[in-house]
């Protein structure tokens, strides 16, 4: 009988492995064509694996929480629809086979090893007040460490927490029996033996310890809410961008009085041609991929000592969703659009990004970042760059406030929409002058609105 290999398919070019989250179906059950078998999950984003072949689910390789790389074989499926009895049938007879005393031995040795492994208490490493990766749980998993040494191990991340190299070295150092650093008590430098000469006492400050987050109390009235699993990896992803990059933020403000009223004239023949709605993000998006186009030294990243010039413009658009997250759709080849294309695919990705419908492939990739924090009301903000990128932009709440208006009969004040950009970058590589420049180019293509623009 012929079987399938079902395979962890490639999601993205930047996607090496993802979590297996849940499994959908059980051995024994049936399959059909393009049914979905289990659940994984990657940076930022579910999604389901379904099946390329109809039969019966045989085999499950890895189990819950196992980060799989892409291309390893994760289910096995019987092609005929019937799976292999592994049982001899009642009407056949067979002999049983002698077992040398040598053979017996072995397999009896074989069976208590396994009942040892069954037996042994598994690790819940959910009860420790500390953060851990699902890729250090799962590597303390498979290695049988213990919640008391993994809460011992000396983080070298942010705030102390455990990274792989760190439980990789920990793991190795327990191996070869040497001793390993903790986080009560970190490791002390050898002080070398002077037998001839005296020499004069030199003070040295202490190594100071790993930082270890202040541990919180819940109180009896207290409600303790767990961490979701896209909350956890949230954290994880802005710690270490602030931790990575030298963030810098230039703050411009906007007047938009053109551009909202021209809004405000299209937006109903612009549905009923179109069936979509205009909202103010494609503007915004095309205003941005317009100063990226003119200047791409913003679209870049760092690796290294070196600066990655990034070909295509991917805009990241920041949407969140109902149970509080954030996720991040990408535009991608975001100026070659025009307004029409780029208001279809910012309602296509927005929709389906709340709806948990995104594939992982559409939020890999980006190479710039913008975030309307204007929805909530906000003026401006200082949002943390979304890494490996080196720059993000953030939209205020468009307000009606009294401005100077500077006219050749002479300055009087009137009312008009404005609203402020505020743009973190990345110290490391843009310096206050493009990153000052680049804000301003887009607010000025913004200000220039023409108001007669067809569409």
């Amino acid at each position: 009988m012929s079987k399938f290999e079902l395979k962890l398919p490639q999601m993205g070019e930047s996607v090496a492995e993802a979590t297996l989250t849940s499994w959908l179906k059980e051995v024994g059950d049936t399959i059909e064509m393009d049914e979905a078998v289990f659940e994984i999950a990657t940076d930022k984003v579910d999604s389901e694996v379904p099946s390329e072949v109809e039969g019966v689910l045989v085999e499950k390789r890895f189990d819950v929480d196992d980060v799989i790389k892409v291309g390893e074989i994760v289910a096995v499926i019987q092609l005929d629809g019937e799976a292999e009895v592994e049982e001899t049938p009642a009407a056949v007879e067979t002999a049983e086979p002698e077992l040398v005393p040598e053979t017996a031995a072995v397999i009896e040795q074989q069976v208590k090893e396994v009942q040892e492994k069954v037996s042994a208490p598994e690790a819940d490493y959910s009860q420790s007040e500390r953060f851990y990766s699902p890729l250090v749980k799962n590597i303390a998993k498979k290695e049988g460490i213990s919640l008391e040494e993994l809460d011992a191990i000396a983080g070298s991340g942010l705030e102390g927490r455990v990274t792989k190299n760190d439980i990789l070295d920990y793991i190795a150092s327990r191996k070869g029996g040497a001793a390993v650093p903790t986080a009560e008590q970190p490791e002390a430098a050898p002080t070398p033996e002077i037998k001839a000469v005296p020499t004069p006492e030199v003070k040295t400050a202490p190594k100071p310890a790993a930082r270890v987050a202040t541990p919180v109390t819940a109180g009896a009235e207290d409600e303790v809410i767990p961490m979701t699993r896209m909350g956890k990896l949230i954290a994880q992803h802005m710690t270490e961008s602030v931790s990575t990059s030298a963030h810098v933020q230039s703050f411009i403000e906007v007047d938009v009085t053109n551009l909202v009223a021209w809004r405000n004239k299209m937006k109903t023949v612009f549905q009923q041609r179109e069936g979509e709605k205009l909202t103010f993000t494609p503007i915004f998006m095309e205003a941005v991929a317009k100063a990226l186009k003119n200047y791409p030294m913003m679209n870049i990243s760092v690796q290294g000592d070196s600066v990655i010039k990034k070909k295509n413009i991917n805009i990241g658009m920041a949407t969140a969703l109902a149970d509080g997250n954030l996720i991040v759709p990408v535009i991608k080849n975001a100026d070659q659009l025009n307004l029409v294309g780029m208001a279809k695919v910012v309602n296509d990705l927005a929709n389906r990004a709340r709806n948990n419908d995104l594939k992982p492939d559409e939020i890999q990739g980006g190479t710039y970042t913008v975030t309307n924090v204007g929805t909530f009301g906000s003026v401006f903000g200082t949002p943390i760059i979304n890494q490996p990128q080196v720059g993000i932009l953030a939209l205020g709440a468009i307000r009606k406030v009294p401005s100077v208006i500077e006219t050749p009969q002479g300055d009087f004040i009137g009312i008009r929409s404005k609203m402020f950009l505020s743009h973190s970058y990345d110290h490391r590589v843009v310096n206050g002058a493009l990153g000052g420049t680049f804000i301003k180019a887009v607010a000025e293509y913004l200000e220039s609105w023409d108001p007669d623009r067809e569409i």
